[in-house]
């Protein structure tokens, strides 16, 4: 009986994610958006919990991959189109209304979402860490961006409304983030761990401070830490590769 609780918690995640592409399209984005903050919360605890009750089933890993392909993957896709259509109706810029079809371009974020999984589930380089940015790091950037495009002027200690509102509003920027994460997703690029080998610091320095870095922006920018700490993690990430490649080379 046991064996079936991660499941279950992953085909509720899966349930949220369907009501979420339902609400989107009735245009409830906001309530779709906090359903997928609850997939996310879920994909969480379906591996805790299997690790807590020492569970390894392989038909769970099955299903864990197939949910998160709609919820992170067409969700946010969906999302994205809703929040793009809408920004452009606004805004009506030329090129969209030239190329009405430039907002098919979401459907990047599913097909590599499906690659990224794809190769995750046979590649036994990233057991401990990432090659490429994961699914739900990925997915949490759209739906933190369509909390921020429905409620641009939530309350912050750090008012970056100016900067952000602008990004999140314009429909082209959003689906050049698209492009540019989508490809992230696949990239050969090593993405640092946030597991933690222990609680002593100096074995998780880095984790340590990325944790603690975005918790000090999460209460000066509110959500906006959200879909910044993703862009963060990218760059800190390739950094880091390039400054482990300088050093294997020089050594």
């Amino acid at each position: 009986m046991k064996n079936q609780i991660p499941n279950s918690i992953t085909i509720l995640s899966l349930v949220l994610a369907c009501l979420a592409i339902i609400l989107t399209f009735e245009g409830r984005l906001d309530i779709a958006a906090y359903l997928l903050i609850g997939s996310c919360v879920c994909d969480f605890l379906d591996g805790f919990t299997a690790r807590a009750l020492k569970v390894n089933n392989p038909i769970g890993k099955e299903i864990d991959s197939l949910v998160d392909m709609i919820a992170f993957g067409v969700a946010p896709a969906m999302l994205m189109y809703q929040v793009t259509k809408i920004a452009q109706e606004t805004q009506q810029i030329q090129l969209l209304i030239d190329f009405p079809w430039l907002h098919y371009i979401v459907f990047v974020i599913p097909a590599f979402s499906a690659i990224r999984l794809a190769k995750f589930n046979i590649d036994t380089r990233q057991t401990s860490s990432f090659i490429g940015l994961a699914v739900p790091a990925h997915a949490s950037f759209y739906i933190f961006c369509t909390l921020l495009f429905i409620y641009p002027d939530l309350p912050k200690i750090i008012n970056v409304s100016s900067i952000i509102t602008p990004i999140v509003s314009n429909p082209i920027t959003m689906l050049v983030f698209c492009v540019f994460l989508s490809i992230m997703l696949i990239a050969e690029v090593p993405m640092f761990s946030l597991k933690f080998k222990n609680m002593k610091w100096k074995d998780n320095a880095l984790p340590f401070t990325f944790i603690l870095l975005w918790f000090v922006m999460l209460i000066f920018m509110n959500i906006v830490a959200m879909p910044t700490i993703v862009i963060l993690y990218i760059v800190w990430s390739i950094i880091l590769n390039f400054k482990n490649k300088s050093n294997t080379i020089t050594a």
